[in-house]
């Protein structure tokens, strides 16, 4: 037995035991305290989000890329950026899904290389409203492209297997999501041995049955899950920025050192609903470090509100960068990257690595600015 099927058949004999006896978690006030989570459109919050990357020790030519945020809409306005370097700087646009971001390149000669960009962006909460149906519709070309297989991110095989498994009885595309949000909340958990927000393998994931992962690996899960039965579907990388609202602290950003902050979202389109949050990774990461016990049940109230909540919501103290997959950097000598929501650099050696920050140093910081 595999232990992510081990987890499964763990969780599900919990989830009938409470189901039967709903008295264990609130009688008497024996149980844990309920927890709230509810985030909800409102005001517009502004920030300014700093990336300082230092070179500690160039080789020959080398080229750095700072992502910025790349995305507007109803939840977020991403304003201006600036930068400065003693290097050649100029902004640059990926051109397949336009994320932008800040492009340096150092001659040999240059001891101390160094690139600071500063983004200032404003957010806002989300949650969907199910008893609205909205008239706004997407360009049918638009969700042609966010149905496609992506190189770490298939819709066939053993991924469309999945999800149709997981979707069996489901007759709107909301309800295909309700399951598969459920079926990655029940399957998938988070696994903090994992390195940066893991790398979004899903096919790999899926075929050993190790279903451990973090943002990039859990939310990719759902998003090709959702693809491969027909429900557009999309990753949204970003950086949680400042504390949750809520005091939960899985879910908060440290402003003043938000390198390892990085953070993958999704989103799906429904026909009744457009575009919608969905965050079933979140879900996984506080039912496995919000407690020092690892909460194997959505019924817990420190999980069920945020269980609840991001499925068609999420909070806005976090920054969007992109949607972007399969990135082919400008100027770049290496591969295309799987996403882009890291700093990356790149010297005649090859790539550094971005998930041990240190090795080229770079530091993000951000300040929410109040009118």
């Amino acid at each position: 037995m595999t232990p992510a099927r081990r987890l499964f058949l763990q969780r599900t004999a919990i989830a009938s035991a409470a189901a039967a006896f709903p008295s264990i978690h609130f009688a008497q006030g024996t149980g844990p305290a309920p927890r709230q989570f509810s985030p909800r459109p409102g005001e517009w919050r502004t920030f300014e989000v700093t990336t300082r990357v230092d070179l500690l020790q160039p080789q020959g030519t080398t080229r750095v890329w700072v992502p910025l945020p790349s995305v507007n809409s109803g939840w977020q306005r991403s304003l201006e950026s600036s930068y400065a370097s003693n290097g050649q700087a100029r902004l640059a646009t990926e051109a397949q899904e336009g994320a932008r971001m800040v492009y340096a390149e150092f001659a040999g000669s240059e001891a101390r290389p160094f690139v600071e960009v500063t983004s200032r962006v404003q957010t806002q909460s989300r949650a969907v409203d199910w008893t609205q149906k909205r008239t706004v519709r997407e360009e049918a070309d638009t969700l042609r492209h966010w149905l496609r297989p992506t190189a770490l991110i298939p819709t066939d095989g053993i991924v469309r297997k999945t999800a149709l498994e997981a979707t069996r009885g489901a007759k709107t595309d909301a309800d295909k999501v309700r399951r598969i949000y459920d079926w990655v909340v029940a399957n998938t958990y988070r696994e903090p041995k994992v390195r940066g927000c893991g790398e979004g393998d899903i096919k790999t994931m899926l075929e050993t049955g190790n279903l451990g992962g973090k943002c990039a690996d859990l939310n990719a899960i759902f998003v090709g899950l959702c693809r491969s039965v027909g429900v557009p579907a999309r990753d949204v990388y970003g950086l949680r920025l400042v504390p949750s609202a809520f005091g939960y602290k899985e879910l908060s950003g440290n402003p003043a050192s938000l390198k390892g902050a990085q953070h993958c979202r999704a989103e799906v389109y429904l026909q009744a609903h457009g575009w919608v949050a969905m965050d079933p990774a979140d879900v996984a990461k506080v039912m496995r470090l919000e407690t020092p016990e690892w909460l194997k049940t959505t019924q817990h109230p420190v999980v069920a509100p945020v269980n609840q909540a991001l499925f068609g919501g999420w909070e806005g103290n976090w920054v969007a960068y992109n949607n972007a997959h399969d990135v082919a950097l400008p100027e770049s000598r290496g591969e295309r990257l799987g996403f882009l929501m890291y700093p990356v650099a790149e010297n005649a050696n090859g790539r550094f690595d971005s998930y041990a920050p240190d090795d080229f140093k770079y530091q993000i910081t951000a300040r929410e600015i109040r009118s």
